[in-house]
């Protein structure tokens, strides 16, 4: 050994070899590692574009401790947190990003928006002002950082960056709104109306202005006009419980009762725990007789504030009403304990227990309001007010029992712009179509058969062998927890394993091949569909008829074209390797209705509907009952001009238990 040293150390050429080899290897492990990082990365990425977010930050945990100099694993974790709500976890993580590589505008972007969730309105200002730094035609960060002065109560400031935001964008009619906002907030309602009226002339889709447009007409007791603007943003919002609540108010003061209950109906459809929905359907159901429901909205409301004395005073004058007495009494106690001089209440308890034949404690309570009424000058009288007034939710004067409650103040919900908002494959997806049927390690959790499986032949007959773990087929995408994760990476690292050591369930190649599909449904589990990919293709060197192994290719090829597409990237080729793949699968097994629908379904997806209506049809004269097959034959005919076909599809579709038809159904007859 030490002559080779020495002669390595005489002769140049020798050093010269042997750290040109050294280099060499160096430069190979690193590459290596740095393909592996990347490739966590984009599988990261992948999972968080699916929403399975518990998985993403597997990958970019792995990424991390691989190499923890990089930002871009520390940024895709903190958005996988924010959007699992973990909004300190995904701050941190954001520093983290920010510490090594301080110029990204996303990095501060994201990190403001975990503050603002948080109430760290300064901070968050103080995020957008650097990005601006680095991005100074970023409307959103105008936006948000107008907003989170608004939040500080800095109107002069806010003000000034409107004129700013306003300048560069004249056409921006959020901007306006929020112009709108501050002038409120400043009690200046002249030019709220002024600057909302400009932002409605340039944006009259926008619901969110219309809400605003309305709270000023309630507080100035403009009773139909709040109803036609709050009409308007439930036409563009839907969704949102408070419009309704808003609405059922302006109704009540226009004394249609019909329609306010028919709103409240609506608000708590949309959210079911909405308390001044319950209180005030609650004081309707009361006015117009309807004792026993009104008891249902009260029992509601004290589950959610169990010492809330108006609604205890409501529900105790209803029980007495419906003949609930020994419940009467125990929410009267409750109310008197809190107010003994509450003369109402202590005649109301008087009277059920003169009923129950409780004297004593009924003698007890006429007496307190005897003495009361003799000295009636040292106690003053609490006026009876006209039930068609409002009192605020902060107001605790049970004389004011029986009217409708409105919010102490009329919050604006901010909108913060974002990209981080709302479901992720959203931003990209312009047409809904149900997704590709593929194999799965569970079973498919659908309103719809579950017991597909067993009916697919190739399915079920792969099933049967011996040995290998049960597989099913399904439409839909589990989110997995970490324990699931990990348990999947286990079942990849043991498989691995056999692979290697030669551990197979069946001998020769055709057990070594089944290792390897049985890896590849794993790994489309984990969302690591590049590596499902590869064991597939080395499967179908052994066999290349097997209808399941193109079938699962063409599945997780798809899913990796959808979200290569979104991130900008020309996907022509390899979706028509999918194409490929479900054409082989289909001349191998004709009756398939499920490979006429993933090959329908691709080509619906590059929009050529023809071929996929005719994909669809197909699949629907294998299956009649392949409910998703209607459905997106809906939506391609409706695409595709054929309003009326389409229209019958979707219906066939929720007929066989797909609802959300129902609403497209609406829309389109609309």
């Amino acid at each position: 050994m030490k002559g080779i040293c020495g002669i390595i150390r005489q002769n140049s050429k020798w050093r010269k070899w042997l750290l040109l080899l050294i280099t060499y290897h160096l430069s190979l492990i690193t590459s290596f590692a740095q393909f592996n990082t990347d490739r966590l990365i984009m599988i990261g990425r992948s999972a968080l574009y699916y929403e399975d977010y518990v998985l993403s930050i597997q990958y970019f945990n792995q990424a991390i401790a691989a190499k923890p100099y990089l930002y871009e694993p520390w940024f895709f974790r903190a958005v996988a947190k924010y959007y699992l709500d973990d909004y300190a976890g995904a701050e941190s993580d954001c520093t983290e990003a920010i510490e090594r590589n301080p110029y990204i505008v996303n990095l501060y972007e994201l990190r403001g928006l975990t503050r603002i969730q948080q109430k760290k309105y300064n901070e968050a200002i103080s995020d957008y002002t650097k990005a601006l730094k680095y991005d100074p035609e970023g409307q959103n960060l105008w936006h948000n950082r107008i907003l989170c002065r608004i939040q500080e109560k800095d109107y002069p400031q806010a003000h000034l960056e409107l004129d700013t935001l306003l300048t560069r964008w004249s056409q921006y009619a959020r901007g306006y709104s929020m112009r709108a906002e501050v002038y409120m907030m400043q009690q200046d309602t002249a030019n709220a109306i002024t600057a909302l009226d400009k932002s409605l002339e340039l944006d009259p889709y926008d619901g969110n202005i219309w809400a605003e447009r309305a709270i000023i007409s309630l507080a100035r007791s403009e009773w139909k006009e709040s109803e036609e603007y709050l009409s308007k943003a439930i036409h563009l919002l839907p969704k949102q419980a408070n419009n309704y609540i808003n609405r059922a108010l302006a109704r009540y003061n226009q004394n249609n009762l019909r329609g306010a209950m028919a709103d409240y109906d609506a608000a708590l459809d949309f959210d079911p725990n909405n308390f001044l929905g319950h209180y005030n359907r609650g004081l309707l159901r009361a006015q117009v007789g309807d004792d026993n429901r009104a008891i249902i909205d009260f029992d509601f409301v004290l589950k959610l504030e169990p010492d809330n004395l108006m609604a205890l005073y409501n529900r105790a004058t209803l029980l007495d009403k419906t003949g609930d007495l020994r419940g009467a009494i125990r929410d009267y106690t409750k109310v008197i304990d809190q107010y003994p001089n509450f003369w109402t209440g202590l005649q109301s308890r008087a009277s059920c227990y003169r009923r129950l034949g409780m004297t004593k404690q009924a003698e007890d309570d006429e007496f307190k309001v005897y003495k009361a009424q003799l000295y009636k000058h040292l106690y003053g009288t609490q006026p009876r007010l006209s039930k068609n007034q409002m009192r605020r939710r902060s107001d605790d004067d049970l004389e004011k029992y029986n009217q409708i409650v409105v919010a102490d103040e009329e919050e604006i919900e901010h909108e913060y712009k974002s990209e981080y908002r709302g479901r992720v494959q959203n931003r990209k997806v312009q047409i809904e179509l149900l997704p590709l049927f593929g194999l799965s390690l569970h079973a498919q959790h659908s309103t719809l058969d579950t017991q597909r499986s067993t009916l697919e032949p190739h399915v079920e007959a792969y099933n049967q062998q011996r040995g290998v773990r049960r597989i099913y087929l399904s439409n839909t995408q589990s989110v997995l927890d970490e324990a699931q994760t990990n348990a999947y990476f286990a079942y990849i690292d043991s498989l691995t394993v056999a692979v290697g050591q030669q551990l197979l369930p069946l001998s020769g190649e055709a057990g070594r091949g089944l290792l390897f599909f049985q890896r590849a449904i794993a790994y489309t589990e984990i969302q690591n569909f590049d590596s499902a990919i590869d064991d597939l293709t080395t499967y179908l060197q052994t066999d290349t008829t097997s209808v399941l192994a193109l079938w699962q290719r063409a599945f997780c090829q798809a899913k990796e074209n959808e979200f290569n597409a979104s991130q900008g990237t020309d996907v022509g080729m390899k979706t028509a390797n999918v194409i490929g793949d479900l054409t082989m699968a289909i001349s191998l097994s004709p009756q398939n209705a499920y490979l006429y629908y993933n090959r329908a379904t691709v080509y619906a997806r590059r929009t050529d509907y023809d071929r996929a209506i005719a994909d669809y049809t197909k699949a629907l004269e294998l299956d009649p009952q392949l409910a998703e097959a209607y459905y997106n034959r809906g939506l391609a005919r409706l695409y595709n001009n054929q309003q009326t076909e389409g229209i019958s599809d979707l219906s066939k579709a929720g007929e066989l238990g797909l609802y959300n038809a129902y609403s497209i159904i609406k829309k389109y007859r609309k």
